[in-house]
């Protein structure tokens, strides 16, 4: 399990990386030497839409075994509308935060229709409430790593999914190799205080890389990001473990090996996109 974890999460982030990368040679945000395109970040969109509908179908699933209807094409629709609020606003002339507000209504309106279609009045705080969760916490959350890669550049965000990724690793390394007392043993008897403290050094040590050759930030400030988001991705992690907790199932699917599911790929990214976007936002004033 440990060597699976570490090869196939390895590979996942250089495989992003290098979409992030040739996504941002097609665009022209790679180098200073070629002029930036007006539409950024297309592939990367597509490469979350991509995870978003999976996550779906898997975030259906834990709904079930609650007795908790998801209505999956609404979803999914509502999922990736809301995961490309920052990319919409590049091709038309529409604010971000007047296409939350529009969206958000409609999203429920949708929801209470599909209730009245699939369910009639059973289980309607249940049903929608849990729809609208699920696409709050898959669109919304993940619209906020697109909206680092348009608004800060390909750097900054590989940044912060490296470091989210390296303290994953971390803590899964460290603490299967040594953890002894438990992090969170109601929610996830696995993680241990040894393990965090491996996530802590591998997302700081990973952070001061990037800072020293991209060029982002002092170290003081890479030091800080790596401490914060190893931390932060930590509860994200425990976040979607309390609905696995909840529902009864060890992983949110089988498709990934060493890992599980989509969800339990992209939960600590999802929880941690907000917090980096406003660090980098607020580096920038």
């Amino acid at each position: 399990m440990l060597k699976q974890r570490l090869l196939f999460g390895s590979l996942m982030t250089v495989a992003f990386a290098a979409i992030v990368i040739f996504d941002g040679w097609v665009d022209g945000s790679l180098t200073d030497s070629t002029p930036d395109k007006p539409v950024q970040g297309t592939l990367l969109c597509i490469l979350i839409v991509a995870l978003v509908v999976p996550a779906q179908l898997e975030l259906a699933k834990l709904a079930a075994a609650k007795n908790v209807r998801i209505f999956t094409p609404a979803a999914m629709v509502a999922s990736v509308l809301f995961a490309t609020t920052w990319y919409w606003p590049q091709l038309i002339n529409i604010s971000q935060a007047l296409y939350l507000s529009v969206l958000s209504a409609f999203t429920l309106s949708a929801l209470f229709l599909c209730q009245y279609v699939s369910c009639g009045t059973s289980g309607v705080l249940a049903n929608c409430g849990a729809n609208y969760f699920g696409i709050c916490y898959l669109g919304l959350l993940s619209s906020f790593v697109l909206a680092i890669r348009i608004d800060f550049g390909l750097w900054p965000l590989l940044m912060f999914v490296s470091v989210i990724k390296s303290s994953d690793i971390g803590a899964w390394a460290i603490g299967t190799l040594f953890g002894k007392h438990k992090f969170s043993p109601r929610i996830s008897p696995g993680k241990t205080w040894e393990g965090m403290g491996g996530a802590a050094a591998a997302a700081v040590l990973v952070a001061l890389l990037f800072a020293g050759f991209c060029d982002i930030m002092y170290w003081p400030a890479a030091v800080a990001f790596g401490l914060c988001f190893a931390f932060i991705g930590q509860m994200g992690d425990l976040a979607e473990s309390m609905m696995k907790r909840d529902a009864e199932q060890k992983d949110s699917a089988n498709k990934v090996p060493g890992f599980g599911g989509i969800l339990d790929i992209v939960d600590s990214a999802l929880v941690a996109a907000p917090f980096a976007y406003l660090f980098f936002k607020c580096r920038a004033y």
